[in-house]
């Protein structure tokens, strides 16, 4: 299957580097409009939308391949490859942090840094060790909502993403793209999302990263992100003023600067 049209790849801009946004759970491209577009003027662009979200070609969703995000880290890989990217900046949000991680692991050379917003290897606490944001009924209570009411749990999580009550319409937004997911699919990408453990993959990472981590972020709080800092050697931790998970649409200004500035070169670890 021709991958432009499986992953729905757009490309735009010019430049000696390509940058690769790659979306969050229950989100697509059009997340990215806010941000990715600053970078046209010095760098080619690669958006793209996983299959199963946005409009990838849902004919192309197979179970055993994406049981796992392993999946998702094959189809980063060859959205890169067929977009001729190599070696790419991946600018990745949420769980597509970890798609990313696993993707350089897989395919050395194909990702030549990251720019991980809200990352989190694991949503689950595992007290005393490990804080992750979330006990394991919490997870099981919200794949239990899925199950039974695929408008509800959309709107009970929605506001607790964005967290930005003054921007309405952003929470709005996210409220929708949720809910346009076929059910199934989402069910078993929350699931892989929210259950999966890579915190041993993060040792692994030998490119320059960058972390945004968000204030008041309750998917993935500040003890995540220091986690994620401390696992990858080298990384550069950035604590932003945006507030939430999803700085890219909430604080697109503050997000633009952080990456721009590490990208050229003018923030150090």
């Amino acid at each position: 299957m021709n991958v432009f049209d499986r992953n729905n790849i757009h490309i735009s801009g010019h430049g000696p580097h390509t940058l690769v946004f790659a979306h969050g759970f229950g989100c697509d491209q059009h997340m990215w409009r806010f941000v990715a577009p600053a970078f046209e003027e010095d760098h080619r662009v690669v958006l793209f939308d996983y299959v199963g979200a946005g409009r990838s070609q849902l004919a192309a969703y197979d179970p055993q391949r994406y049981a796992t995000l392993d999946g998702y880290a094959r189809d980063l890989i060859e959205v890169i490859d067929a977009a001729g990217a190599a070696p790419a900046t991946v600018v990745a949000h949420s769980v597509s942090s970890m798609v990313a991680v696993l993707a350089a692991q897989a395919a050395p050379g194909r990702i030549g840094r990251l720019v991980l917003i809200g990352p989190s290897p694991r949503y689950v606490n595992e007290h005393p060790a490990y804080v992750g944001g979330f006990e394991r009924a919490d997870i099981e209570g919200l794949l239990d909502l899925m199950e039974r009411n695929h408008l509800g749990w959309a709107a009970a999580l929605a506001p607790a993403v964005m967290k930005n009550p003054e921007q309405p319409l952003l929470t709005e937004e996210l409220e929708r793209s949720f809910c346009a997911m076929e059910p199934d699919i989402g069910r078993r990408f929350a699931r892989v999302t929210f259950l999966s453990d890579n915190r041993a993959d993060l040792a692994a990472v030998q490119v320059p990263t960058l972390i945004l981590q968000c204030a008041d972020d309750a998917i993935a709080p500040d003890a995540v992100g220091e986690f994620v800092h401390r696992q990858i050697a080298g990384s550069t931790l950035r604590r932003m003023q945006a507030t939430g998970h999803c700085p890219h649409m909430s604080h697109p200004d503050e997000t633009l600067a952080l990456i721009r500035a590490w990208l050229d070169g003018r923030d150090g670890p």
